[in-house]
């Protein structure tokens, strides 16, 4: 599928709210409903969909990931944009939360099995940064291995600014 451009969240605080929206939905015989959902980096959004089909008395979780695109100060008005897909897709975003994971009921789709993984793997390693200790003023980083920097110096100590330095193995040193 591709993108839809909107000029408006028509009435909808933000695209999250936008999105829970489009998926919310009652019909004879089917009911939609978003259990969690999450926008991750104003970027994607995830989601955890419930479907009860009402004839067969099934029920089923599963997820909606959405490429986000939000402007509000498009100079062409097309402030909000969404592609959407479900998880039989596969998709290439795989860094659903955990709390939305957790909702979902089994699936016997591979695409979804292997990407319900990479979700739990890619969670398992923010967890695992995040307890990494952050360094703190008067410290020194010393990196396990030297960086390659923009000016062409490789070095293992300096003053650079690292963007994302939990992602490299070092040790701190207070100095004083």
């Amino acid at each position: 599928m591709g993108w839809l451009c909107m000029q408006s969240l028509r009435g909808h605080s933000g695209p999250r709210q936008y999105l829970n929206a489009q998926f919310t939905f009652s019909r004879s015989e089917l009911t939609s409903k978003v259990l969690r959902s999450a926008l991750v980096g104003m970027r994607v959004y995830y989601a955890a969909i419930e479907h009860v089909r009402h004839e067969k008395n099934d029920r089923s979780v599963f997820a909606a990931v959405c490429l986000v695109r939000y402007n509000p100060r498009d100079r062409e008005g097309y402030i909000f944009g969404y592609k959407d897909m479900d998880e039989t897709l596969g998709p290439n975003e795989s860094n659903c939360p955990e709390a939305i994971l957790d909702q979902f009921t089994p699936t016997g789709y591979p695409y979804a099995q292997a990407w319900r993984v990479r979700c739990r793997e890619n969670a398992a390693a923010r967890r695992a940064l995040s307890r990494k200790p952050s360094p703190r003023p008067g410290q020194t980083i010393v990196l396990d291995q030297p960086l390659s920097f923009r000016d062409g110096c490789t070095l293992d100590s300096r003053l650079y600014r690292i963007t994302s330095v939990k992602k490299h193995s070092y040790r701190l040193i207070d100095l004083g």
